[in-house]
């Protein structure tokens, strides 16, 4: 039946399309006359485009027709007669749809049986359509290729789109992983980013098996980097046997064979780093991998693996600088004569209260890394005064003083943010919230909050400890000074939050006692 029909050619783009839940391509047709949409869907029996059938939605009004594109996102193709229930009802319902819906994504195509009333030309240049068409052009093998050419339009615009937006995850991803070293998030952008530019199913998993790497790294464990699609699930396992039978079975036969290889159901890539890292790539597809996608899954894996390298070696780096810190704050307290753990304690309530406070995260954790370094001064304080067992007298404590300044001078020097921080709180941990402190007189707000934190954590771990000048308070006395120096010496809200929370700050100090 290649003579009746009526319709037109293209659409073009809305919002984010879904793809449609039940696998159909969704053409609506709205015309008011009944004849057009039986013969439509007699043409359009049995049409499948990239093995998925279409589906016809009526409509018989221009109201009805936009009712459907309001509630819908997954029209493919939209046929509009242009006179329904108006002279221009197929023309408003174009309007609607690109300017108030802003729809740019359905494919738009124009009909008419009255072509004299709206001129092609005029319509063409004044709505956003793909196409216009006279219903007397469109028999059933013209109709089917313009559906198959819209579908496939479509189709098209929604993958740019989804590649779009998986750039901008990518960019998003990327910029998270200088910030808080989160490869998992990177990792999995980019691989749904690969996915859909190879128009593959998104079933995914890339794993690195770390079996030459150091100690503290985990020889043999392997590290889920990125999964996809139903391989989500498993991007918490820690081990080969917890993953799916046939992956694990994958992943150990490449391995095995230190390859990669592919089956007509899945493609495994390996790649082994210079330092011996072995980088594997689980990929479920349909179709075929032609040598262009292999390459670039192989980009994908070896690239993925480097990063997670360069950020262990980092991360290991930044672990041997903490270590540096905790280490330097330890020696100066062992000039004290002190073998204790009081250096770790003032870090982790430090911390503790830090977040109590409501700071964010990551300044805690600055303050934390930063404040074993608080009396780092007392290295230039000579051991007479620094270790005599009685109280100083003027000219004494007058030195003692200065370990203020030269701790905060020392640290100053560097520009690493650590070092920096741990610079201020040198300086100002002997300030009081009340003015009468030392080396400045700062008071209040003046005073940073990491070094009035930092304060109140080495006073009152100081007083829990045996010192050479004194014994160890009880709690019970601990507490009374801090009730008197709320706001003298300490800021009201930090003794507030300490006394709110004393039992989980005596709970931090018994997990690190000192050491005879």
């Amino acid at each position: 039946m290649e003579d009746t029909l009526l319709f037109s050619d293209e659409p073009e783009d809305t919002e984010v399309p879904k793809p449609s839940e039940d696998s159909y391509w969704h053409v609506l047709v709205a015309d008011d006359e009944p004849a057009v949409h039986q013969i439509t869907q007699m043409v359009i029996d049995g049409m499948e485009v990239k093995g998925r059938k279409v589906k016809l939605i009526a409509a018989y009004t221009g109201a009805e027709a936009l009712k459907v594109m309001t509630e819908r996102d997954d029209i493919a193709l939209a046929l509009l007669d242009v006179v329904m229930e108006s002279p221009t009802a197929g023309l408003d319902c174009a309007r609607e749809i690109r300017e108030t819906l802003k729809n740019c994504y359905t494919r738009l195509v124009l009909r008419t049986g009255q072509p004299g009333q709206a001129p092609e030309e005029q319509v063409i240049r004044d709505y956003d359509i793909n196409d216009y068409k006279d219903k007397t052009e469109l028999t059933s093998t013209k109709l089917k290729t313009l559906i198959y050419s819209t579908i496939r339009s479509y189709r098209d615009i929604c993958t740019v789109n989804q590649s779009r937006k998986g750039l901008r995850r990518v960019i998003d991803a990327i910029s998270e992983v200088n910030e808080s070293h989160t490869l998992k998030t990177l990792a999995s952008a980019i691989l749904d980013q690969i996915i859909n530019l190879l128009n593959l199913r998104s079933d995914a998993i890339c794993c690195r098996q770390l079996s030459a790497y150091a100690a503290s790294i985990q020889d043999g464990r392997y590290h889920v980097l990125a999964t996809s699609g139903e391989l989500d699930q498993y991007q918490d396992v820690t081990s080969i046997e917890e993953l799916p039978a046939e992956v694990a079975e994958a992943f150990n036969q490449a391995t095995k064979q230190q390859g990669s290889f592919s089956t007509d159901k899945y493609y495994v890539c390996y790649k082994r780093s210079h330092m011996g890292a072995e980088n594997l790539l689980y990929l479920e597809y349909r179709g075929e991998l032609n040598d262009l996608d292999r390459q670039l899954l192989e980009i994908y894996s070896t690239n993925v693996g480097l990063t997670y390298e360069n950020l262990l070696i980092r991360e290991e780096i930044e672990d041997t600088q903490r270590e540096l810190v905790y280490i330097l704050g330890e020696a100066v307290e062992g000039r004290s004569k002190e073998t204790g753990a009081h250096v770790k304690r003032v870090a982790k309530l430090s911390h503790f209260i830090a977040l109590k406070y409501g700071l964010d995260e990551d300044v805690a954790d600055l303050i934390k890394y930063a404040s074993p370094l608080h009396d780092v001064g007392k290295i230039g304080i000579p051991d007479s005064v620094l270790n005599k067992p009685g109280k100083l007298d003027n000219e004494e404590w007058a030195t003692m003083q200065t370990h203020a300044l030269f701790g905060e001078t020392l640290l100053a020097r560097s520009d690493k943010r650590i070092l920096k921080v741990a610079s201020v709180i040198a300086g100002q941990h002997h300030e009081h919230w009340n003015g009468k402190g030392y080396p400045k007189g700062l008071a209040g707000e003046e005073i940073n909050i990491a070094a009035r934190i930092t304060a109140i954590c080495d006073v009152m771990d100081a007083l829990a400890s045996t010192r050479c000048y004194k014994d160890a308070w009880d709690y019970d006395r601990i507490v009374a000074l801090l009730k008197e120096q709320r706001g003298q010496q300490f800021e009201p809200k930090l003794v507030d939050i300490v006394l709110d929370n004393f039992d989980e700050i005596k709970a931090i100090r018994a997990r690190y006692p000192d050491t005879e």
